[in-house]
């Protein structure tokens, strides 16, 4: 039976000389594996080019409830990406939350509330003429919100944030997984503020580093198995 969906593509992976296998987080059916014959052909109905990382595509699919491969009937890119493939900074930071998304949305049942965030905030970032250089540590943080494990902002007082707990604390807690100001300060102005106050917030280089070390391992402690991320290094790089 077909079905018409949205999808943000998280990963490609070659399943012949000429196919591969795209696993796209959908609309309506969450986390799909999706077999595309001779994607890798010149003149594919369905082309690699359309499969690249967090396109966001409308999907015309089979579903069936009892395979682990579904196939595409009609895919095209909406809305086509404007400034993302062109702008070092952006795709860089698309490639990390790529990684990031793929190893957090393994199991992921369907969720429009998440879907509509991932959209939304992809598409948002394309629109931009420049990327607000705190974009990532706050996709992240407004992110832990759909997984299960969002902060509350803090009350007056509690100026360290304990990342095993995930909260906000008057004390510092009996272990090393924390963070204290100037940097829980910063992490509290981020997770408070909109998309469109996001590029009003200044963090130093240095301040930024580290809260996105500490916001990876707030990750790991929160979501099982996520394990070394990759492209980090790589971001740190293009971002100064």
């Amino acid at each position: 039976m077909l079905h018409k969906t949205r999808g943000i593509v998280l990963k490609v992976t070659n399943y012949s000389e000429s196919s591969v296998v795209v696993q796209v987080f959908t609309e309506k059916f969450g986390l799909q594996s999706y077999i595309i014959n001779g994607a890798r052909k010149p003149k594919a109905k369905i082309s690699i080019t359309l499969l690249q990382a967090l396109h966001l595509l409308d999907m015309v699919v089979y579903h069936r409830g009892n395979t682990s491969l579904q196939r595409i009937a009609e895919a095209r890119q909406m809305p086509h990406f404007q400034t993302i493939p062109y702008d070092i900074a952006k795709s860089t930071v698309v490639l990390f939350l790529n990684e990031i998304l793929y190893k957090c949305l393994r199991q992921q049942s369907p969720d429009e509330p998440l879907f509509d965030y991932l959209f939304n905030a992809i598409s948002w970032l394309d629109t931009l003429e420049k990327m607000p250089p705190n974009f990532h540590l706050f996709f992240l943080l407004k992110l832990s919100r759909y997984l299960g494990f969002n902060p509350a902002l803090p009350k007056a007082g509690q100026t360290f944030f304990d990342l095993k707990d995930g909260v906000f604390c008057h004390t510092l807690p009996a272990h090393s997984l924390v963070l204290q100001d100037p940097h829980s300060a910063q992490l509290a102005t981020l997770l408070g503020c909109s998309f469109d106050e996001l590029a009003a917030v200044r963090i130093p280089l240095a301040d930024r580093r580290l809260l996105l070390d500490k916001i990876i391992d707030f990750y790991r402690l929160h979501i099982d198995h996520l394990g070394e991320i990759k492209s980090h290094e790589v971001l740190e790089e293009v971002l100064g």
